[in-house]
């Protein structure tokens, strides 16, 4: 691959790949007239819960829809809190806000940008009813942990944001099947991305999916029969046509971003300036992102633009900072390590295709820009 055309992701190479099983999948669709409900979502659910080992999976219609629904379903109101991080895409305390309740920042481990558990039991209070850790770049945060200070509090449930990570696994686990709810997204870039938006929530609570199924459709237990409300949460039956597709390769693809992931680590090793990610020892990434750090990224970001390596930032500014959260969110302790890698974090070119030259050209080139 020419460097001077990197992708940041390469959809192209991965439809070109699975083409005709796409193709295929796209128009059995067209050609039985089911977009809403139709036979794939069931089919979806169905491989998604055997791949994740939870009992029950339900599509939604973005990953963002598959948090608020959850939070629904649990019962969070105003005036309720759900104990989260700071440093994360918006959408994670959106849904918390969303609903009236209050969005708690505790702050992340330093080296896997992760909540850290050690700061969670301080923000327990009589008003929490969830917490919402993030596995963030595609690792998988420390959901033991976590689920055991939620134990020792009455069971507060846990709902994990994997909509980084699905497909990463932990002590032998899989993400999305590690607490109460696992929420994921299928946004085009994810892991295991379609074409639009779309989502899944996994639980292995009956009742709660029973919840979560009714919500998803405006809150209907049988046609016309509302029983509690709802929201139009609906994933699409062409979205679940082209998942479908894709988790045909989905193994593979897996398999070559934690390959991919490794060799960033081991090249990234001889570049001074530039901190890797770290995994922990008992699990993998997923390489939601390949998210890197360093000081005076700006300056950093703007000479790999002249270099033609493409980045993104995931993410500049934390919650607590932003004008929709900031005189609304609780702060408990300080969030200077979220500050921190929100001042010097960037993505690399993360992709199941990303061959070993253009690799090796990527970090020459950031080992140019930092020098």
């Amino acid at each position: 691959m020419s460097t001077s055309s990197i992708p940041f992701i390469d959809l192209k190479s991965q439809y070109a790949d699975l083409k005709t099983s796409i193709d295929g999948r796209i128009q059995a669709v067209l050609d039985h007239g089911q977009y809403i409900m139709g036979p794939e979502v069931r089919q979806l659910e169905e491989k998604l819960e055997a791949y994740t080992g939870s009992r029950h999976c339900i599509t939604v219609a973005s990953g963002t829809e598959a948090l608020l629904i959850a939070l629904m379903a649990l019962g969070v109101k105003a005036g309720d809190e759900v104990i989260t991080t700071s440093f994360t895409f918006a959408a994670t305390a959106e849904v918390v806000a969303l609903l009236g309740a209050t969005p708690v920042f505790v702050d992340i481990d330093p080296v896997t940008c992760n909540m850290d558990p050690a700061l969670v039991e301080a923000a327990i209070t009589d008003k929490t009813r969830a917490i919402m850790p993030v596995s963030l770049y595609g690792q998988v945060a420390n959901m033991d942990e976590i689920n055991a200070i939620a134990a020792r509090h009455g069971g507060i449930p846990v709902i994990e944001d994997a909509a980084q990570s699905f497909g990463a696994s932990y002590k032998g686990r899989k993400s999305c099947n590690l607490s109460t709810i696992g929420c994921t997204s299928f946004f085009p870039s994810k892991p295991l991305g379609c074409y639009g938006d779309g989502g899944a929530i996994f639980t292995s609570d009956a009742t709660l999916a029973k919840i979560m199924r009714e919500i998803r459709v405006h809150g209907q237990e049988r046609r016309y029969q509302h029983t509690r409300v709802g929201v139009g949460g609906r994933m699409d039956t062409l979205q679940c046509a082209v998942v479908l597709a894709k988790l045909e390769k989905f193994d593979w693809e897996i398999a070559q971003r934690i390959e991919i992931g490794k060799r960033y680590i081991e090249l990234l090793s001889a570049v001074a300036g530039v901190d890797a990610p770290t995994v922990g020892q008992d699990r993998d990434s997923v390489w939601g992102q390949f998210t890197v750090q360093a000081d005076n990224r700006d300056a950093v970001l703007e000479r790999l633009k002249t270099l033609g390596v493409p980045t993104a930032v995931h993410y500049p500014i934390p919650l607590h900072f932003q004008g929709a959260y900031k005189d609304s969110c609780r702060i408990v302790g300080s969030l200077k390590h979220s500050e921190r890698a929100a001042s010097r974090v960037f993505s690399l070119p993360m992709h199941p295709y990303l061959d070993v030259q253009t690799q090796q050209s990527i970090v020459k080139r950031l080992a140019e820009a930092v020098a």
